[in-house]
């Protein structure tokens, strides 16, 4: 009897383990299984001595029991095992914790001196003995076949797989090497002719050489072929999400002679910068198109995205269409109203009527507001999640704009764009984002990139507060922030939480903040202890201070925000609270403590609320950690560039997509297995090329089929919705 992808894990293993791996990995079929890869190889050719195990790693050794005991533990409950074994080298401790004293024995009889086999397990010292706690075991049998084929896969490369507390590496390998000798026939997506001019393996092969490599030599061509299966399923899945999309009817929404974006153009009292002039005709062209826009814009903290996306909701409100932008946090929604407003002037304003719609606001002032948007009466809408409530309702919504689209779940930008007809979409994004991820997360869109500034700007300088090598500087950050706040400028403290002394340390984006390298709790400084320290400074205590944080009431920050716009206070002490959309010209001045806890991309963020008026920007980046730490690296390059698509590259080299996609962006996207977006740019690149080959020639992939059931069974309905709803 043989096996194939589909088979359901029940029936290739069992229930008990197709259970452990379900409820571990949410594994449910032997393709879920074999797509489960090793993240490394111990080398078994080469196994270190005992005597040189290296402490803190995980090592893998053939060796002897020595010696087994049992015993009832002395301080706490339950039994431990002490086993000795040897490689006639040296000698390692064993303990197995127990809940009672049988189980203890059962270990030491299992493990009796005499008895050899394969160890593996993470290295430690204790009182000067090396030791493994709890080791992943593989014995040697009397049976001379069975010991010589344990003993053969010992001198095998040895696959290390992504673990749980439930499931050990150790047991995957048993698993997967059980169901690889029933492997039947596995469908191929490359075609043939790709598959040979490249070099690549047959797909039943790579799977049986990534698993069951015979030497390391056997690794790099089964990785090389699963990462092209990866790239190729993924980037086709993403072109057939682009087609379906434009397979929809929309609504076209021209812009008139003398209409209201005419006016609006006519009324600005700048030049519009070349790339927005650029993208805004591309936008144009889109809404007039027959099928609905799709479009993603990035552009720089301060590019003008919000002025690019008001004249294409000025164009959609020509033909009486309603724009929903939808915000990620309270202070940002009212941001942007103000914004709008003030950019529209009164007349515009007075016959768009741009409405406020949020969870906070109060009950009569929200019913109001929700009564104007589902009448049509307003024209543009700002909200924050409360826009995407089932009580809220659109008489005709033709165009939705997601800002900070990284800040949200698919499942809420598809609520908001199921309240219209196919409306048009547009995301846009202040995190530069490096070609390859675009392509990669969101290869269903069209790309828009907003690079040049308006003119005008100061510019910023950004420097790095070093505490570890000069701790003095602590009192020349704020002696400098203190001859800005002289010029009649203001300054903005940001803290990684907002309480250092709760449990939670009151983070409000724990997804974006880093652990610290030094293995500490949390950051030192939270918004309570800074404007504590800061209330008896010499210089500081004595000016205007506010404090802002995500956990405040909605109308309590929206006022402490406009009184710092009006420059009523001069250093604002806030969380992240203030990183995206803030906009107060005369703040010259962004002090970030513990900058080492934030990601390179949000200290960009961070940074861009400054220097955004004729008013020069400084940044000074705060930190404990030392020189040559990676913390540091990522402060260093952004003290040292202003380029925010150079930092995105950094920031991946840095810390790697995982981290940089989010869990946010869902479904098959995020998962990246084998790829990985900079290293594999060329393949992926490769990879976009040939589906888009094979669909021009072949839309239902009819003459694809393994192509085909190869995305079935990698993109699930559900990943497929998350494609959808982008």
């Amino acid at each position: 009897m043989s096996f194939s992808l589909d088979t359901a894990l029940p029936e290739a293993i069992g229930q008990g383990p197709a259970k452990k791996l379900e409820r571990a990995f949410g594994m449910q079929t032997l393709g879920d299984l074999l797509a489960h890869y090793p993240r490394r190889y111990a080398d078994a050719a080469e196994l270190t001595p005992i005597r040189e195990l290296p402490i803190g790693e995980t090592v893998t050794i053939v060796a002897e029991v020595l010696s087994s005991s049992a015993r009832m533990m002395r301080n706490r409950n339950g039994a431990m095992t002490d086993v000795i074994i040897g490689d006639g080298h040296g000698r390692v401790s064993l303990m197995f914790f127990a809940k009672n004293l049988g189980q203890a024995e059962w270990r030491r009889d299992e493990l009796r001196p005499g008895r050899r086999g394969v160890f593996s397990g993470k290295v430690s010292a204790f009182n000067e003995v090396t030791q493994f706690s709890h080791p992943q075991y593989e014995l040697f049998d009397d049976d001379e076949d069975r010991k010589a084929q344990v003993e053969e896969r010992a001198h095998r490369p040895i696959p290390i797989y992504p673990a749980t507390a439930t499931i050990a590496s150790a047991q995957l390998r048993e698993i997967i090497e059980s169901v690889l000798t029933k492997l039947g026939d596995v469908p191929d997506p490359l075609p043939a002719d790709v598959r040979e001019a490249n070099g690549l393996l047959d797909a039943r092969t790579a799977l049986i050489q990534v698993h069951r490599p015979e030497t390391k030599t056997d690794v790099d061509p089964a990785v090389r072929t699963l990462r092209m299966h990866e790239a190729l399923v993924l980037q086709t899945a993403l072109l057939q999400q682009r087609e379906a999309v434009r397979s929809l009817n929309a609504t076209a929404r021209p812009a008139g002679a003398g209409g209201l974006l005419e006016r609006f153009d006519a009324a600005l009292p700048y030049t519009l910068t070349p790339d927005q002039q650029t993208v805004g005709d591309q936008i144009s062209d889109d809404l007039i198109g027959t099928w609905p826009m799709n479009r993603l814009v990035q552009g720089e903290v301060g590019s003008g995205k919000t002025l690019v996306a008001l004249r294409a909701m000025l164009q959609v409100a020509e033909s009486g269409g309603q724009s929903a932008l939808i915000a990620p946090t309270e202070v940002l929604a009212g941001q942007h109203l103000r914004s709008i407003t003030k950019m529209l002037g009164p007349d515009l304003s007075a016959q768009l009527m741009p409405t406020l719609l949020t969870g906070q606001m109060p009950a009569a002032e929200r019913r109001r507001a929700a009564l104007r948007v589902a009448s049509g009466q307003a024209l543009i809408v700002v909200g924050t999640h409360a826009l995407l409530g089932e009580k809220t309702t659109f008489a005709d919504l033709g165009f939705v704009v997601v800002d900070e689209q990284h800040r949200f779940g698919v499942e809420q930008r598809e609520a908001l764009r199921a309240k219209g007809s196919s409306p048009h979409a547009l995301v846009l994004t202040a995190t530069p984002i490096p070609r390859t991820v675009a392509m990669t997360v969101f290869g269903d869109l069209d790309t828009s990139v907003i690079r040049t500034m308006p003119a005008g700007r100061a510019g910023i300088q950004s420097f790095v507060a070093p505490l570890a090598e000069h701790p003095a500087w602590w009192h020349r950050v704020w002696e400098r922030a203190s001859e800005e706040i002289a010029l009649g400028r203001q300054v903005f403290a940001v803290c990684a939480a907002i309480d250092t002394t709760t449990k939670s340390g009151g983070q409000e984006d724990a997804a974006a903040l880093l652990p610290s390298e030094e293995g500490g709790t949390g950051p030192r400084w939270g918004v309570v202890q800074l404007e504590a320290a800061l209330a008896t400074h010499p210089t500081i205590g004595g000016l205007r201070r506010a404090v802002l944080h995500g956990k405040m009431p909605s109308d309590e920050k929206d006022a402490i925000m406009q009184s710092f716009a009006r420059g009523e206070i001069d250093v604002l002490i806030a969380t992240t609270v203030i990183e995206v959309g803030v906009d107060v010209p005369n703040a010259s001045t962004m002090i970030v403590l513990d900058a080492d806890r934030f990601g390179v991309s949000q200290l960009h963020q961070l940074r861009g609320r400054v220097g955004r008026g004729g008013v020069p920007g400084l940044c000074l980046l705060v930190t404990e950690t030392e020189e040559d730490s990676l913390a540091r690296e990522r402060v260093d390059a952004v003290a040292a560039t202003l380029d925010g698509f150079a930092l995105a590259e950094v920031d991946l080299e840095l810390r790697g997509e995982g981290d940089v996609l989010g869990a946010n962006q869902s479904g098959v996207r995020s998962s990246l297995r084998l790829l990985r977006v900079v290293k594999d740019s060329k393949l992926i690149a490769r990879a976009r090329e040939l589906a888009e080959e094979i669909l021009h020639h072949d839309p239902q992939l009819a003459e694809h089929p393994d192509l085909r059931d190869a995305i079935a069974r990698r993109v699930s309905d559900e990943d497929r919705a998350a494609l959808a709803k982008n």
